[in-house]
């Protein structure tokens, strides 16, 4: 009778995981699996020539994406059975400490000659703090703009893009500039959710274009990036080149398990271009895949946000699920000539710790915000 009364069904399970299983969406959870695995298998493949070129055992990064795969996905697990008044608080001290590590980069960061103070070492490994604070910035800004449409409230909305702004350029003077369009294009997506005038969002989006030439002018590690883009044919000696020939290589199904070259051209095979690795072994069958899963879980989640009535979980939803999807579109873009470089990782596939502990914070918050739940837990 007790089981009864605290509303659970006779013979089902109880217990917090029990509960957490019937209520968590199980289709994103398989679909963020298998994107694991995949980056597992193409891991296996891309990595060990940047072992063997370091002088570390063979498979080196595999294990060490193996372990960071563990706290990925423990991270997914936690934060998933948060509530939404949890997250909220969460994200307003992480975004405050992340902010701040960004801010502080200057002073003890590390660019790992890649020319963008990125990064920092810890000997053992390194942390890119911007990783960590894209996802609780979306949560902070949905935070402040779901608190303008109270009576009373705070100018939330105005607060929100003077946040946004500040995160932007910060990230831009690194330089980041693929980091900072992101955190703008995540707050115009919430935005526009949120009821923004069309002719504002124009507007925002004019001076993102305007603030791009001016960094075309000031920075030459911007203009060479779009410089090089804006070539009718990618040159072949460079990053863009061999990914380019590597997918028209490999056709329909690839060319096969192992036998791929562009593993031992690229220096970031392993990493930002590991699409490239999966076009030329697998075709572009697992690259549909790979496509498949990623839209599966932004459908699935905005699918499920659509049935929220509370505006900030549904801001905060919406703006995690854009970034997950936009930051993978903006990755395989880059591949395919589609969009200038941009240093970005493919979430859940490519190499990296702060990347994949950083992608579980996005998923385990966006699977919070979009469980089954009381309607009493939405309540902030």
């Amino acid at each position: 009778m007790r089981t009864m009364a605290l509303g659970a069904s006779p013979g089902r399970d109880a217990s917090i995981l029990g509960r957490w299983w019937r209520t968590v969406d199980q289709g994103t959870l398989w679909a963020a699996g298998g994107l694991f695995l995949i980056g597992m298998v193409l891991g296996l493949a891309a990595s060990p020539p940047l072992a063997a070129k370091n002088g570390l055992p063979h498979f080196h990064y595999v294990t060490r994406q193996a372990f960071f795969g563990v706290l990925c996905f423990a991270t997914i697990v936690t934060l998933s059975m948060a509530t939404p008044r949890q997250l909220r608080r969460l994200s307003a001290l992480a975004f405050g400490a992340g902010f701040a590590a960004v801010l502080l980069l200057p002073f003890y960061g590390t660019d790992f000659g890649k020319g963008a103070v990125r990064w920092v070492s810890l000997g053992f490994l390194s942390v890119q703090p911007s990783e960590f604070l894209k996802p609780v910035f979306a949560v902070f800004a949905a935070w402040l703009l779901s608190a303008s449409a109270h009576p009373n409230g705070p100018p939330g909305a105005l607060l929100s893009l003077l946040v946004t702004a500040a995160v932007a350029a910060t990230l831009a003077l690194q330089p980041d500039f693929g980091q900072a369009t992101l955190i703008v294009a995540t707050w115009g997506m919430m935005y526009f959710v949120a009821g923004a005038p069309i002719l504002l969002l124009i507007g925002l989006g004019g001076l993102v274009i305007g603030a791009g030439v001016v960094a075309y002018g000031a920075s030459s590690h911007f203009a060479s990036r779009i410089d090089s883009y804006l070539l009718s044919d990618a040159e072949p000696l460079t990053q863009i080149g061999y990914a380019t020939d590597a997918i028209v290589t490999g056709g329909l199904f690839g060319v096969g398990v192992g036998e791929g070259t562009v593993k031992w051209s690229l220096p970031d095979a392993h990493t930002d271009f590991i699409i490239a690795v999966a076009a030329e072994e697998y075709g572009l069958a697992l690259c549909l895949l790979i496509i498949v899963l990623y839209l599966a879980i932004v459908g699935r989640s905005v699918l499920r946000l659509l049935r929220e009535e509370d505006m900030f979980i549904r801001l905060a939803g919406v703006g995690l699920a854009a970034q997950f999807g936009m930051q993978a579109i903006v990755n395989m873009g880059v591949a395919i000539r589609l969009f200038p470089a941009k240093g970005m990782t493919l979430p859940l596939i490519s190499y990296g710790g702060s990347s994949l502990v950083a992608t579980g914070l996005t998923l385990g918050m966006l699977l919070a915000l979009t469980r089954r739940r009381a309607r009493s837990e939405g309540q902030l």
